[in-house]
């Protein structure tokens, strides 16, 4: 009997054999999981940058890093989402290290893949029991904003929002893709009807612009002419 209902969580698996990538991918999607496969830790940390998983399955070897260091890079940036740890290294002090890396469990190949389900499960309740509540990722193209620190980031690289610049950001991550009026951002922002007469939104969404693209990358709040802002990438 399953004891946790997957409710299509997403499980990043990092893994360079081509054989075990597919019967991963395969057990899993077959299982509820929506399944992300990368091959090397560059292509991992790229994907884990751009988009939130449920949990991570990380070979220990992997072609162009130790699986252990990219553990160690992944808990220097995410220090709530499960990472169970494959090798065929199945001695002891393989497995500590592993864990002292960041990893949550480790599972020796070749493994019992209803052994790996009921692990995942595990890690997955337990990340439920001990997430807060109240922290929540939103994230558009290369930009993340914690709602519960309200730190924002880009290509890792940490920016620090005033009160103002953080609930301006917010609403745009919250309506990305989406024009929206300086009326509607003075209201849901200030709390204020907007005065056509000034330019105090124009101002803030400068001082947004500014720490959130100035040297971190591309453009992504645009002026929608006689209309008002829209948060999109520079080639849509």
């Amino acid at each position: 009997m399953q004891l946790y209902k997957a409710e299509m969580n997403t499980i990043c698996v990092v893994e360079d054999e081509v054989k075990v990538a597919g019967l991963l991918y395969k057990g899993l999607s077959e299982n509820g999981f929506e399944v992300t496969v990368v091959a090397t830790g560059r292509q991992a940390k790229e994907v884990l940058l751009t988009q939130p998983f449920d949990l991570i399955i990380l070979d220990l070897m992997l072609p162009d890093m130790n699986g252990r260091q990219l553990c160690r890079d992944i808990r220097e940036e995410d220090e709530f989402t499960p990472i169970m740890m494959l090798t065929a290294l199945g001695q002891v002090e393989n497995k500590v290290s592993g864990l002292q890396a960041g990893a949550d469990d480790y599972l020796s190949k070749p493994f019992h893949f209803d052994e790996l389900l009921a692990r995942i499960y595990a890690l997955l309740r337990r990340k439920q029991l001990n997430m807060p509540q109240q922290r929540e990722w939103l994230i558009f193209a290369d930009l993340r904003l914690n709602t519960f620190t309200k730190q924002a980031e880009r290509k890792g690289t940490k920016i620090t929002l005033t009160s103002k610049e953080y609930q301006l950001l917010e609403l745009f991550m919250r309506n990305p893709n989406r024009t929206l009026s300086r009326q509607q951002i003075a209201e849901q922002v200030w709390e204020i009807n907007f005065d056509t007469g000034t330019n105090f939104i124009d101002v803030y969404i400068n001082y947004l612009r500014n720490k959130i693209e100035k040297g971190l990358g591309g453009k992504l709040i645009h002026a929608v002419v006689g209309m008002g802002y829209i948060l999109k990438e520079s080639d849509q």
